[in-house]
């Protein structure tokens, strides 16, 4: 009897870790994924040293909720906004020339990607349509409500429909969030 509860809650726990998992991938699977599959991209830019990536890691995207929908709807991507990766986006390939390995896990100069993605600030969540076009750059963290509203505007293509600040407004007073948390 005590085993098979003992069982039954590691199971369960185990599961609960499963379950709570993005699928990450790098922006060449996310890609390439695209092809086979057309599907829109989320790209997590972080950086090592960043307190409100790291709670955005821990918070946000390790949510059930955000779990569920971002692996349902996205192909989803971390890229370190001062790594030194090389990556191939749009037909430009891009670097970090300026990469400092002994500033790996402190303030090191930002990859070119960066710039070209619009990322000004860290963590900035990126969004990516099917045909590998930036969408939009969210900056700033986010909790899974706030960010509920940017994965399904930007899934169901409601973005192109708000050209002004105010219809954004009126957008945000209207969304009611599902997600927990």
């Amino acid at each position: 009897m005590i085993k098979t509860i003992l069982f039954s809650i590691i199971a369960l726990v185990s599961l609960n870790m499963v379950a709570q998992e993005i699928n990450w991938v790098t922006l060449d699977e996310a890609l390439a994924l695209q092809k086979k599959t057309p599907k829109k991209i989320v790209i997590d830019v972080y950086t090592n040293w960043c307190g409100p990536c790291k709670l955005l890691d821990k918070n946000t995207f390790h949510n059930p909720d955000v779990v569920a929908y971002v692996n349902k709807h996205y192909y989803a991507v971390k890229f370190n906004g001062e790594g030194n990766e090389v990556v191939t986006f749009d037909n430009k390939t891009f670097e970090n020339p300026n990469y400092n390995p002994a500033n790996a896990n402190r303030r090191n100069s930002a990859h070119q990607l960066t710039g070209y993605l619009q990322v000004s600030a860290y963590p900035t969540i990126v969004f990516i349509d099917e045909k590998g076009k930036v969408i939009a750059p969210i900056r700033g963290y986010k909790v899974p409500t706030e960010l509920e509203l940017y994965l399904k505007m930007f899934k169901q293509d409601d973005h192109k429909t708000i050209d002004t600040q105010e219809k954004f407004n009126d957008y945000y007073r209207a969304f009611k969030p599902e997600f927990e948390g």
